[in-house]
């Protein structure tokens, strides 16, 4: 019979353990903070106040943690109470170094152990939906596939390289942050304008900025900064938003003035007429006219 123990039970891990009591499944959970298991112990969960004990029953363990050095916390305990075959799967926002590091310290304790962090709400853990990512050996990976496919809406395998999937969360996560605050800069001119936020976000029904990162976000990828944008004339719109947003002084603008003083210091060294997707050549080392990169 399958038994689970699921160690970290915040909204994340709640919402997996939920899913896995809807389906049946025998469930131990453990959790820093005890009193987060009383809701999943109403849904048939058996909670333990040591990970010893969550684990002690266990025919594949998952963890759901906040941060590196509870992972390893998390894992000098488990791999003491658990059978080497045991699959030992952690889907925890971590840094790739520390990551790699624990692979290889997995291997050599003989852990099979799986890094598989999420892109996912808690109702996405409820409901099956939503991404993860994968990163181990291919023998590991395969154990796992079965399992962890019925647990998202998307797998996606990113190969043998254990610190991959870690590195990958952090380049979503990255995005997503990015995002958040530029709609707040958005929303600061909006206000300054007199638009409704609302009625600013509707613009993106109809125009895909998402389709940025197929486009200028491939060229910026190779170092290619030749213009269709010139960093210039971007330079302009950056000091009209700036300009915009003195009607709303109480708001707080995030990304363009930080946008403003790295193209101020890319137009300094003469780079006006390449694409503004320069803001990236420091990455890439010196920009070439054919577009291809070169260290300097």
């Amino acid at each position: 019979m399958e038994r689970v123990a699921w160690l970290g039970t915040g909204m994340l891990g709640s919402g997996f353990v939920l899913r896995l009591r809807e389906q049946g499944v025998a469930v131990d959970v453990w959790n820093r903070t005890p009193a987060r298991l009383a809701p999943l112990v109403a849904a048939g969960a058996v909670a333990h106040s040591s990970i010893a004990a969550a684990v002690a029953q266990a025919t594949r363990v998952h963890l759901c943690l906040s941060d590196d050095e509870a992972v390893d916390a998390v894992l000098q305990e488990v791999v003491k109470a658990i059978p080497k075959e045991v699959l030992v799967v952690d889907h925890t926002t971590v840094a790739p170094q520390p990551t790699a590091r624990r692979a290889e310290k997995a291997q050599q304790q003989g852990l099979a152990f799986v890094h598989a962090p999420v892109f996912m709400a808690p109702e996405n853990a409820r409901q099956g939906t939503g991404m993860m990512l994968v990163s181990a050996t291919q023998a590991l990976f395969a154990r796992a596939e079965p399992v962890l496919k019925g647990m998202t809406g998307k797998l996606l395998y990113l190969g043998e390289r254990p610190d991959q999937a870690a590195a990958f969360k952090l380049f979503g996560n990255c995005m997503i942050l990015a995002m958040a605050s530029g709609m707040n800069d958005l929303f600061v001119l909006a206000r300054a304008t007199g638009i409704d936020p609302v009625e600013a976000l509707s613009l993106f029904k109809d125009f895909p900025v998402g389709r940025q990162i197929e486009g200028r976000g491939a060229r910026m990828a190779r170092g290619d900064f030749e213009p269709s944008f010139e960093l210039s004339m971007a330079r302009k719109d950056v000091r009209l938003m700036l300009e915009t947003a003195r009607a709303a002084p109480d708001a707080a603008l995030i990304m363009l003035p930080a946008m403003a003083q790295r193209m101020d210091e890319l137009l300094a060294q003469g780079l006006g007429a390449k694409d503004m997707g320069v803001i990236a050549r420091d990455v890439f080392g010196a920009v070439v006219q054919t577009g291809r990169r070169r260290e300097p």
